[in-house]
């Protein structure tokens, strides 16, 4: 096996720094320079790494969804209970643990917010592919569970975001009702 290149080598180092910054400013106030002073390295190093600030983003929100697969695995792996059930909410848990890491949930949450551009839309799309697919294969369930499983996915991001565990108020109780985050 060749070694990687230097660019090769590079990339998922600019990657994970992008998933920081776009994940910290969102998409609009984060530029190619935030980007590359976060991975430290030149602007221009980036621009060859990756054509355009759309890209960069795309790459960041596939490093995103590698990290989700990633730990959604981790949380099948380690259910007890082979049911899928079970092993949909071992994987909701490690999905949990991992959206502890702010700026991989707010990375989502603003791939959503710009979701009309059309290479962040489809890169979104396919993300939200693997995740469904992984989630029936690795589960075997029915997909109404399936379909449940993502819908409580996106109502805990809801509930991270706005901070609605640390709301005191019936109408919060109600939407996090059953609900708790590491």
């Amino acid at each position: 096996m060749a070694p990687l290149s230097t660019a090769d080598s590079r990339r998922p180092l600019v990657a994970a720094a992008a998933v920081r910054t776009f994940g910290l400013r969102g998409y609009h106030a984060t530029t190619i320079a935030a980007v590359a002073a976060e991975a430290r390295i030149s602007p221009s190093y980036v621009s060859k790494l990756y054509r355009s600030k759309d890209q960069l983003f795309v790459a960041a929100l596939e490093e995103c969804f590698d990290q989700v697969l990633a730990a959604l695995a981790v949380g099948a792996d380690a259910s007890v209970d082979q049911s899928s059930d079970a092993i949909l909410e071992s994987m909701g848990d490690a999905y949990a643990a991992l959206i502890s890491n702010r700026a991989l949930l707010m990375l989502q949450v603003h791939a959503q917010s710009v979701a009309e551009i059309p290479e962040i839309g489809a890169a979104l799309r396919a993300g939200l592919e693997r995740v469904t697919r992984f989630a029936q294969e690795r589960s075997r369930a029915e997909d109404d569970a399936v379909q449940h499983f993502l819908a409580y996915g996106q109502l805990c991001h809801l509930i991270v975001t706005t901070g609605l565990e640390g709301v005191r108020a019936p109408w919060a109780a109600l939407v996090t009702k059953g609900f708790s985050h590491p």
